[in-house]
């Protein structure tokens, strides 16, 4: 992947840079999972450009293409085509290696490899579902996001990608949940997730990966720097994106960030605001 630092001057065949598409297409009336993840993508490879984009997208279309028709299908029999056509005929699944790679987190690499996140091989399978007329959603579970097909409060069933498409029962669920978390099931995890509320679990997930690789945090600054142009986010995400700028050695950006911070959550931590703005000074102090 690129590590360069000028991403976000990367432009499209329009004119407009990765970012400004990224801020806008997250702004849409009906933000497009696809593209907000394919543009993601883009600002990890800087080099894939356009071509990159529009690739991905052919092949979900070609994909789609290769679901045999049916007039009608009830969520089982969606459920069953496409675990034919994703999980057993192109090999869409996962592996603990997958958790190891940057690439597990892009759309267009995860069409390329077969392999990846349980959320990035559910994205897959709701594109090519929505595509082909299916009614689809996504579960964000807790550690494992899964497919909804159906009606979230009437027939439905569940799939995990992950496995390939195979079927989970309530029981197969609540494991999942507990495995990961340790809690019960809750009628909230079973809530359809939005595009928006994929796409920065997405990049948080592109965060983790980074945090736990020092040489990484130029990733981990750009992935924080597009969930900051998401319309909801966490507020200490901007905390981060400072201290990040510090640690690359932009003392000034950075403790004007943390400053400015500081002044965001005074009224509610005053504490906390204090020890950010120690933090603030002492970056400044590296300069001497």
């Amino acid at each position: 992947m690129d590590s360069d630092d000028n991403r976000d001057t990367a432009q499209g065949g329009d004119g407009r840079t990765v970012r400004e598409r990224f801020a806008e297409a997250a702004r849409a009336e009906r933000p497009d999972l696809a593209l907000l993840c394919l543009l993601i993508g883009a600002e990890a490879d800087p080099a894939s450009g356009e071509e990159g984009i529009d690739a991905a997208q052919i092949e979900l279309d070609r994909l789609t293409g290769l679901l045999p028709y049916e007039p009608a299908r009830d969520p089982r029999d969606w459920a069953r085509a496409l675990a034919v056509l994703l999980g057993e005929k192109h090999g869409f699944r996962g592996t603990a290696d997958d958790y190891r790679r940057l690439e597990s987190s892009l759309l267009g690499e995860v069409l390329k490899r077969r392999r990846g996140l349980p959320i990035l091989l559910s994205v897959v399978w709701m594109e090519v579902a929505r595509r082909a007329g299916a009614p689809v959603y996504g579960l964000a579970l807790p550690g494992h996001f899964v497919v909804g097909l159906g009606e979230p409060a009437g027939e439905h069933v569940v799939v995990d990608p992950f496995a390939g498409g195979r079927l989970l029962d309530e029981r197969d669920v609540e494991l999942l949940v507990a495995s990961s978390t340790g809690t019960a099931l809750s009628e909230a995890m079973l809530q359809p997730a939005g595009p928006l509320e994929i796409v920065l679990r997405v990049l948080n997930n592109i965060r983790a990966w980074a945090a736990a690789r020092p040489e990484h945090t130029d990733v981990q600054l750009w992935a924080v720097e597009l969930s900051l142009l998401l319309p909801h986010h966490p507020a200490r995400l901007r905390y981060e994106r400072a201290r990040l700028l510090v640690e690359r050695g932009d003392f000034v950006g950075g403790a004007r960030e943390m400053e400015r911070y500081a002044d965001t959550v005074a009224a509610m931590e005053p504490s906390a605001a204090d020890a950010i703005r120690r933090q603030a000074r002492a970056a400044r102090a590296r300069l001497n």
